[in-house]
């Protein structure tokens, strides 16, 4: 008997007793590897000691501060180190609890800033279907995933979106890449002029699409464009990087690969890889002396935003990145991942695609590959798999609704970065096993 709501209560989960490094242990002594870091979080994997240290060290001195009176020795540490690591100008720290109230605090951030400035017209934000931006109805109302947005619609704020970048189920046969990301940002810019030049706030994207998409990278181009047309009609480019971030691509941050700087940047995760909860929220100075400029204060806050414990632990987390130099690691062993997944799978018969960048990567389920045909929702192919993964002792992310919210499957692998070579061949190796028993017993059902 368990008086936890859990996620599906008819079934609740196995009782995980114990982390170490890139496995966990249920109360049965069963060991697991943790092929998704839970859900790209775990990017240390678990019970780093240095971690651990630190938070006990930041609970001896100060356990919690409220931000309305006092700041924190770690926080500000924290906000130091981001400052450092990303570009010029994206210095303006906001710590929250997670990736949603990241992505909410971003659109009041980018609300405000167009009233200190004299324009309250500004209203709309635009954001693209199939992607996901946190689980709260401000960050649900902005995402675009239609099956995660469908029981709740009633209560969602307006928002607006445009055609996901998604080369593989969207491009024309006809279209280069250039061309592809051509279109989509003529796209963006005629829906600014539709609901009007001057009331679009903000436009969001996940710099790599994460849970609803699996590990979708953007075509070269795509994101220069976007920010040439957000810039062209004042419109803010938030980015989403609350799974990408933090070192997960084999880049610090995401948008590196991209050749682009957001206005305002979303993280958590591998933030604080599960240690403690907690985002962040990066700002533009120009934003930020916006506010500073007109009312003098951020109209917003949380209880536990810049947690002395949470942020010492998040602290931690980064200066053992860096020390450490994991997120070369992270694309050394992206590219490492990548070739299994290939060797493994781009043969198999219902595999139609190997995708993502660094420790952040994702196999698409067909039915039909050669007509480019998933498997029907009611089958539930992901969940499947998922099941079977784990029986076998794999942890991974697998999700559906990959193409339209409704149709497709995927599973995403995130593990840690210092997970090894020899762990990531037996992880494989068990996800092909997953990926066949799935199918095998789909197949039977329908």
């Amino acid at each position: 008997m368990t008086h936890i709501l859990h996620r599906v209560p008819r079934t609740p989960p196995s009782l995980a007793v114990q982390g170490e490094g890139s496995f966990l242990i249920d109360q049965a002594g069963t060991r697991y590897y943790d092929g998704s870091g839970g859900a790209a979080v775990s990017c240390l994997g678990h019970g780093h000691p240095e971690v651990i240290e630190a938070m006990i060290a930041q609970l001896r001195k100060l356990e919690y501060a409220h931000t309305g009176f006092f700041s924190s020795e770690p926080a500000e540490q924290l906000a130091d180190l981001l400052a450092r690591r990303s570009p010029a100008g994206l210095d303006h720290v906001y710590f929250l609890s997670s990736g949603s109230e990241a992505v909410e605090t971003a659109l009041k951030l980018a609300r405000q800033y167009h009233v200190e400035r004299g324009q309250p017209q500004r209203r709309h934000n635009i954001a693209r279907l199939q992607s996901y931006h946190g689980n709260t109805l401000g960050a649900l109302g902005i995402g675009g995933h239609l099956g995660r947005r469908a029981l709740y619609q009633p209560l969602l704020a307006e928002s607006h979106h445009v055609s996901p970048c998604f080369a593989r189920h969207y491009r024309r046969n006809d279209e280069t890449d250039d061309a592809y990301g051509r279109r989509l940002a003529a796209e963006l810019e005629t829906k600014i002029l539709a609901l009007g030049a001057d009331t679009v706030s903000a436009f969001i994207a996940e710099t790599v699409g994460g849970a609803t998409a699996g590990a979708v990278c953007a075509v070269p181009g795509y994101f220069q464009r976007v920010r040439e047309v957000c810039d062209r009609y004042g419109v803010l480019l938030i980015l989403d990087e609350v799974m990408s971030g933090m070192g997960r691509t084999g880049f610090y941050h995401a948008f590196e690969a991209e050749g682009v700087v957001p206005d305002i940047l979303c993280l958590a995760k591998g933030l604080g890889g599960g240690y403690q909860p907690i985002g962040a929220m990066l700002a533009q100075a120009h934003v930020v002396e916006a506010v500073v400029a007109g009312s003098g204060a951020f109209q917003h806050g949380h209880t536990y935003v810049g947690h002395p414990v949470a942020c010492a632990a998040a602290l931690a987390v980064q200066t053992i990145i860096e020390r450490d130099d994991l997120v070369a690691r992270s694309a050394q062993l992206g590219a490492y991942l990548e070739r299994g997944l290939q060797q493994r799978f781009v043969n198999h018969s219902h595999v139609g695609d190997i995708r993502g960048r660094g420790l952040f990567m994702a196999i698409e389920l067909m039915q039909d590959r050669v007509n480019e045909r998933p498997f029907a929702p009611p089958l539930q192919l992901h969940a499947r798999i998922k099941r079977h993964a784990q029986r076998l002792g794999l942890l991974c992310y697998p999700g559906g609704g990959t193409i339209d919210g409704e149709r497709g499957d995927h599973v995403l692998l995130a593990p840690p970065y210092l997970t090894t070579e020899t762990e990531l061949d037996m992880a494989l190796d068990l996800l092909v096993s997953a990926v066949d028993a799935g199918i095998q017993e789909a197949v039977t059902v329908e």
